[in-house]
């Protein structure tokens, strides 16, 4: 954590089975307090059972890799990470509806409490893109795969499931009541979309 402070890395490699705080604490940390920068993070585990991969994911991580495994795989995993940093540059739009703002040059989203009061809302980096992503179409219903490849292109190694984690977040910060979401809604059997009239 000290160093994660520090450094403020693009990307962290981090160990399950660590002694004294285990890799899913650090995780945990992180995401509640990710600083100047959100990193993406790879966990590395010797476990292998879908419960491990789930957990590992729920708590923020981005890829999960199980061991033993490649040198290889293990760099190109790293590779396609960043690459999703670099394309997410580049643009320049800002979405408006009733409720939400999200200026994508400043990275800054706000959502209206009504009579003119407006209140900021803090993100990570993947939260706001998913926050974007639904607000440029509103309406329509995405599923994990196409918000997989809008979000971390189509060289994405992982758990679908990823998505659902995100969602799930992402809901905690712009839902009053997250357990009955109004905007960002479930469509069973499809995916997710965002609802919300534009002013």
């Amino acid at each position: 954590m000290q160093m994660f402070q520090e450094y403020q890395p693009d990307l962290i490699i981090l160990d399950l089975m660590i002694p004294g705080m285990d890799g899913l604490e650090v995780c945990t940390r992180i995401r509640q307090k990710p600083g100047s920068k959100d990193p993406y993070i790879l966990m590395l585990t010797a476990k292998g059972e879908e419960i491990d991969r789930i957990i590992g994911l729920s708590t923020g991580a981005d890829d999960y890799m199980v061991k033993p495994f490649s040198p290889r795989e293990l760099v190109a995993r790293v590779r396609a990470l960043l690459r999703r940093t670099l394309r997410q540059g580049g643009q320049t739009r800002a979405f408006q509806t009733s409720h939400f703002t999200a200026d994508v040059d400043q990275r800054v989203a706000t959502r209206s409490l009504g009579n003119g009061e407006v209140e900021p809302l803090e993100l990570t980096t993947l939260e706001f893109d998913l926050l974007t992503t639904f607000m440029s179409y509103p309406g329509r219903v995405w599923n994990r795969a196409q918000l997989i490849e809008k979000l971390w292109g189509s060289d994405f190694f992982g758990d679908e499931r990823v998505v659902d984690t995100h969602v799930a977040r992402l809901r905690k910060k712009i839902e009053l009541d997250p357990a009955n979401p109004a905007f960002l809604k479930t469509v069973i059997g499809v995916g997710y979309k965002f609802e919300d009239v534009a002013s």
